[in-house]
């Protein structure tokens, strides 16, 4: 006898879902109707839930889930009662379903079940709450945010209702009483979609940005100058600079870097407003800021506050001086880290590109300092240090053998 043999298990949500979309499926995840703990270990089924019964099918390792409901106890993600039990039929347990297009089951002989009006959402292109209890959970609010970007080329978007639900679950405070590698966890996945600024607009739309991200929310409506920016608002070119770094790198890091690249800009004083000096050094802060309340990890924050604090040089490498881009590639750590150094060169391409008209301009830049890089880390330390008789002169000599070879590079005159 198989394991499912007899037992009443539906295909659900982003399966059912992402396969009427036409999309691939990664993932295939089970509920079982009318079952027992017993009944699936019986079968072979390996248990991994903690907080519910879920189950590992013991050859195909999809996940089945005994059907349930679940009962808000206290605010926050974690406030919330399970309840698995035999009794709890398909329609109960696709109810506690964050959207109704996640709402959706499929039997074994492929007929879809469809109690909340999914299939008609999924045609409309709607992202809409299942029932009022959307309101129970505000991870809610940054799942819809990243559904939305992850079916912004589809068309998707918020449904009225829901919008406005998000909006009062904001007013109450319950983003508020999330915890911070929750946050993460969701902005990292929103980060790796195709239109990652489609989350942050519906995170700003129903103001759970102002209250998670304030460093970023504040940037729309600060102006910037037009030569430089057509598209003249600071938060619109955020947006066009993280979509630009997701168009040239799956990296995450480069994508983060890309979205916290302006933060200062934010904190400029409004009376040397459009120019926004010394924005960088005060980005770079804002960058630590940022990740010690979300506990990002470091090799986020560290191209994060790289590409901060320096891109703005990066931008006009041929305008410096051999001794400046030295200290820039040695204050990058370029010559020890050179791959994290070329993730920041993207990230900034992106930050030249993400501008209204500047979209297929090349970018020399970045192929300039790679090169110049090279040129740097051939240079011999090791025979100018058993080469020079007084160890306090290895330092300087180093640095002239370096800015002499950016020159050469450069065909500068010494």
């Amino acid at each position: 006898m198989s394991a499912t043999q007899d037992l009443d298990a539906y295909l659900v949500g982003g399966a059912v879902r992402d396969r009427l979309l036409g999309r691939a499926v990664t993932e295939r995840d089970f509920v079982v109707i009318g079952a027992t703990v017993d009944n699936l270990l019986e079968r072979g089924f390996q248990q991994v839930g903690k907080d519910f019964p879920v189950f590992l099918h013991p050859e195909t390792k999809d996940e089945y889930a005994l059907a349930r409901t679940e009962r808000k106890t206290a605010p926050g993600y974690h406030g919330f009662a399970v309840h698995a039990d035999p009794e709890v039929t398909l329609e109960q347990d696709l109810l506690r379903r964050d959207l109704t297009i996640n709402a959706l089951a499929q039997r074994e002989s492929g007929e879809i079940v469809d109690p909340y009006g999914g299939l008609a959402d999924l045609d409309a292109r709607l992202l809409r709450h299942v029932s009022p209890a959307f309101v129970e959970d505000p991870v809610r609010i940054l799942r819809v945010a990243r559904f939305a970007a992850r079916f912004a080329d589809l068309g998707f978007r918020v449904a009225d209702e829901t919008r406005a639900l998000m909006r009062s679950m904001v007013e109450a405070g319950e983003v508020d009483a999330l915890v911070p590698e929750r946050v993460w966890q969701e902005l990292s996945r929103a980060l790796g979609e195709d239109r990652p600024s489609r989350f942050f607009e519906v995170l700003r739309d129903c103001g759970a940005l102002a209250r998670l991200l304030p460093e970023l929310d504040r940037l729309w409506g600060v102006p910037q100058p037009i030569q430089w920016h057509p598209e003249i608002d600071t938060g619109v070119h955020v947006m066009l600079v993280l979509d630009m770094a997701a168009r040239l790198s799956t990296d995450l890091e480069i994508r983060f870097a890309a979205l916290c690249h302006d933060l200062g800009k934010g904190t400029t004083p409004p009376d040397i407003l459009p120019s926004h000096r010394g924005h960088e050094a005060r980005g770079a802060a804002l960058v630590d800021a940022l990740c010690d309340r979300f506990k990002i990890p470091n090799r986020c924050r560290e191209l994060a506050r790289i590409t901060a604090r320096d891109h703005g040089l990066v931008h006009k490498v041929d305008e410096l001086r051999a001794g400046t881009i030295l200290d820039l590639l040695e204050g990058a750590d370029a010559i020890r880290r050179p791959a994290r150094f070329h993730q920041m060169l993207i990230a900034c391409e992106a930050d030249y590109r993400g501008r209204t008209g500047y979209e297929e301009r090349p970018y020399p830049q970045g192929d300039q300092l790679r090169r110049l890089l090279d040129v740097v880390a051939g240079v011999d330390v090791g025979a100018i240090a058993l080469a020079t008789r007084e160890s306090r002169l290895i330092p300087e000599r180093i640095r002239a053998a370096r800015i002499g070879a950016i020159k050469a590079a450069r065909q500068e005159p010494e």
